[in-house]
């Protein structure tokens, strides 16, 4: 990719040197790419580099295999957002969820567009329960794009399409109610709106939190917990205050 211009989502900054900065960014038709901005420390520069903003972006690099340097427009800010407890985290996991688990340049244009459908519902609901469930498709459709899909078509044990109410955390396949009598706990609750589609309740949508944070965490954040993570809990615990 010796040159790209094309829009992006800002999803990860890096301080590097004394004044410039390394900037991650998720590509609709490229995937996640990384660029050197020079100045990106600057008073200027600060408000357009921050997760979940949109930017112009125009890559120049000598080789392929050479860190594009990077010059940027901002053309859309969600820096407002930021002040405000439950979207800045949503905003903060989403992007560091994003640009933790893809690889460079590979495109997953149906990420890229799910992901500005998250920040999208994050800046237009009102309350969190407007976009807390569009948070958990797209953690879902990432797992499926990376190839750990959960199967919900069907109950694991049985083959029954009808009623499925759980996940097992060992096959990351659906289960029914049926099926689960007597194994409840060592099963995952699976919310009705990942099947049915539609919104979900408060209980629910925690149950879809913790179902795909159990997959995430187990399958693709093995190595990068500790800083990972600690967004996502964030993200959960607020959730849980704003609901009590």
């Amino acid at each position: 990719m010796p040159s790209l211009s094309t829009t992006a989502i800002v999803c990860a900054v890096r301080h590097h040197g004394e004044h410039g900065a390394i900037i991650r960014l998720l590509t609709p038709d490229h995937g996640l790419l990384p660029g050197y901005v020079r100045g990106g420390r600057s008073r200027a520069l600060r408000p357009v580099l921050l997760p979940g903003n949109i930017v112009k972006a125009d890559f120049r690099a000598r080789t392929e295999d050479q860190l594009a340097g990077l010059t940027v427009e901002l053309a859309q800010s969600r820096a407002p957002l930021l002040a405000e407890p439950l979207p800045a985290v949503a905003i903060d996991w989403s992007c560091a969820l994003t640009a933790a688990a893809l690889p460079e340049g590979t495109p997953y244009p149906a990420l890229h567009q799910a992901l500005d459908g998250v920040l999208g519902a994050v800046e237009a609901a009102p309350a969190a329960r407007g976009w807390a469930v569009a948070l958990v498709r797209y953690e879902l459709l990432l797992l499926a794009e990376l190839g750990f899909g959960l199967d919900l078509t069907r109950c694991a044990v049985g083959g029954d399409t009808d009623d499925l109410a759980y996940v097992s955390p060992r096959s990351a396949a659906a289960v029914s109610r049926a099926a689960a009598v007597g194994y409840e706990a060592r099963l995952l609750p699976l919310p009705p709106f990942l099947i049915e589609g539609g919104m979900g309740d408060w209980t629910q949508i925690l149950d879809g939190l913790r179902l795909t944070g159990f997959f995430l965490e187990r399958s693709i954040l093995i190595d990068r917990r500790a800083d990972i993570l600690a967004a996502r809990e964030r993200l959960v615990d607020r959730l849980k205050r704003a609901v009590a």
